[in-house]
C-alpha cells in the first residue's frame, strides 16, 4: 500500500470556465500557514477558527496587490477531507484569477501542483475511507443518470465495504483455522474439520459472493453504460436516427450517401441507462480514400460495440449492401430498425427477409420523430430485460471490483473441492489465501502502489 504524505498540495477544485465562485483546496500540514502568506496582513484574524468561514483579500505576496475578494476556510486535522489541515478558498470563478492565486500558492517553497485524485487518495491512505468509497467518489462526479448517481452514494456511504469486509473477515478466520491445521498436524483431527470448514466457507463467502456477482450481472450497465453502434448503408437515415434519438442536431443530415466520414459519439439518457449512441460511416465498397477510413472506424467500433442498430431504407426493397452488413452483425445483440415509414403507405413495413431474425424490429421515421419511443423501449428491454420504472440493486459492484470478486469465487470454489476431497491442510490454505487476498484487493486492504496509482490517475486534478 501506497504511503501517507507529508507535503502539502494545492488545486482548483472547481471546473475550467467562468462561474460565480470557484474553490481552491489546499491540503498537508503548510496549508494554514500557505493561506496566510496569501491573506492580506493588516485583514486577518490572529488565530483561525477551525470549520469556520472567514472574509478577506487574497494578495500577492511579493507586492501585497489585491488579486481578489474570498471566503476561506480551515478545517483542521483530523476532521477534514485528507485527515489532514485542509483550507478551502471561494473566490471568484474566472479561470484567469484562480490560475493567478494558484501559480502564487505553488510558488511557495513547501507547496506542490496536486496530482490527479491526490485528495481523495490521501483520504483513502490516512485511513478516511476504504478504496470502494474512493471510487465511488470519482463515479458520483462522472454519473450521468439519475440510477449511477444513487449507485455511486449507496457506494460512498460504505455498503459495498462493509459486505466485503465480512466476507474478508470470514475467509482470514477459516484460513487461521486452516493454518493451525497445518501448525499442529498431531491435533488435526481436533483442529482441521473438514465438513465444517466447508459449511462455514459456502454460507460466509461462496454464496454472498454469488449475490454480489448477480448484482454486478444485474446493474452495472447503469453505472458503466452501454455502447450502440447505428449501423447500415449510406442514406437510409442513421445520422437522423441519431439527431432524434438526441433530440438536437448533431449530426449532419444531407441528401448525398457517404456525408459522415467519421463516427460521431455522444450520450443519451434512456431508462437510468446512460447509452453511448454511435453515428457510423455507411458500410459498402468505395473508391473515396477518406470516406474509406471511415468505414475501417466504423468496423472498428463495431467490434466493441454492445448492441447494434441495424438501419434500412423501408420506402425500398432490401438490396445486396444491405444483407452484406447483416452478415457481418447476425451474430451481435441486432435491433432491425425499419426507417423512412413517412414514405411509405399501409402497410408501413416492406415484406423483409427471414435472414433477418432480429430479436426486435422498429418501425420509425427518424424525418417526423416517429417510433423513438418503440426504439428506446426495445433498446432498453434488451440491454435491461426490462422496461418500465428503473429497479437498480442496492449494490452494485464496479468492473474492477467485479473481476476481483469473481477470482475469490473461483478460488473459494477450489478450497472447497479441496476440503471435499480432503487434501492437505497446505493446499487448502493456497487457495484460501487467495481468495483472502482479492478480497482484500477490493477494498484496498492489501492494493499495491501500482494498482493505486491507476485507479487514482483517473480523477480529476482537486478531488
Amino acid at each position: 500500500m501506497g504511503k501517507l504524505q507529508v507535503d502539502t498540495i494545492a488545486a482548483i477544485a472547481t471546473p475550467a470556465g467562468a462561474g460565480g465562485i470557484g474553490v481552491i483546496k489546499i491540503s498537508g500540514p503548510s496549508a494554514e500557514s500557505a493561506l496566510r502568506r496569501l491573506l492580506h496582513p493588516q485583514r486577518q484574524p490572529d488565530r483561525l477558527i477551525s470549520n469556520k468561514l472567514y472574509h478577506g483579500f487574497i494578495v500577492d505576496p511579493q507586492t501585497e496587490t489585491v488579486l481578489d475578494e474570498v471566503l476561506y476556510t480551515l478545517m483542521r486535522a483530523p476532521r477534514s477531507y485528507t485527515r489532514e489541515d485542509v483550507v478551502e478558498i471561494q473566490a471568484h470563478g474566472s479561470r484567469c484569477g484562480l490560475n493567478k492565486i494558484l501559480e502564487h500558492l505553488c510558488g511557495l517553497k513547501d507547496i506542490r501542483l496536486a496530482q490527479p485524485g491526490e485528495f481523495t487518495k490521501r483520504a483513502f491512505l490516512n485511513g478516511r475511507i476504504d478504496l470502494t468509497q474512493a471510487e465511488a467518489v470519482a463515479e458520483l462526479i462522472s454519473a450521468q443518470t439519475t440510477p449511477a448517481h444513487a449507485l455511486a452514494a449507496r457506494q460512498l456511504q460504505g455498503e459495498l465495504r462493509r459486505r466485503v469486509e465480512s466476507m474478508h473477515h470470514e475467509a482470514e478466520q477459516l484460513l487461521v483455522k486452516i493454518e493451525v491445521g497445518v501448525d499442529f498436524p498431531e491435533d488435526i483431527e481436533e483442529i482441521y474439520q473438514a465438513d465444517d470448514l466447508g459449511h462455514q466457507l459456502v454460507t460466509g463467502v461462496i454464496e454472498p459472493l454469488q449475490r454480489l456477482l448477480t448484482a454486478y450481472e444485474d446493474g452495472h450497465v447503469y453505472r458503466e453504460g452501454v455502447s450502440a453502434v447505428i449501423i447500415g448503408k449510406p442514406n437510409v437515415g442513421k445520422s437522423s436516427l441519431m439527431n432524434c434519438l438526441l433530440q438536437k442536431e448533431r449530426a449532419i443530415v444531407t441528401r448525398f450517401p457517404g456525408t459522415t466520414r467519421d463516427f460521431i459519439e455522444e450520450t443519451v439518457n434512456m431508462g437510468g441507462v446512460p447509452f453511448r449512441l454511435i453515428d457510423t460511416a455507411g458500410l459498402r465498397d468505395t473508391e473515396d480514400d477518406l470516406e474509406a477510413v471511415g468505414i475501417r472506424l466504423t468496423r472498428r467500433q463495431l467490434d466493441e460495440a454492445d448492441i447494434v442498430l441495424f438501419v434500412v431504407d423501408g420506402s425500398s426493397p432490401v438490396t445486396a449492401e444491405d444483407e452484406a452488413i447483416y452478415a457481418d452483425i447476425h451474430d451481435r445483440d441486432v435491433i432491425l430498425v425499419v426507417n423512412k415509414s413517412d414514405l411509405v403507405e399501409s402497410p408501413p413495413v416492406p415484406e423483409l427477409p427471414d435472414r433477418f431474425p432480429a430479436r426486435d424490429r422498429v418501425t420509425t421515421s427518424a424525418l417526423l420523430g416517429e417510433g423513438m419511443d418503440a426504439l428506446k423501449e426495445a433498446v432498453l428491454r434488451q440491454v435491461t430485460g426490462r422496461t418500465g420504472p428503473v429497479e437498480v440493486p442496492g449494490i452494485v459492484p464496479n468492473l474492477r471490483q467485479k473481476e476481483l470478486l469473481q477470482r475469490a469465487l473461483e478460488a473459494a470454489h477450489f478450497t472447497r473441492e479441496a476440503l471435499e476431497q480432503g487434501r492437505s491442510p497446505e493446499l487448502v490454505a493456497v487457495d484460501l489465501q487467495e481468495t483472502t487476498n482479492c478480497l482484500g484487493d477490493v477494498i484496498g486492504v492489501t492494493t499495491g502502489d501500482r494498482v493505486l496509482d491507476k485507479i487514482f490517475e483517473q480523477f480529476c486534478i482537486g478531488k
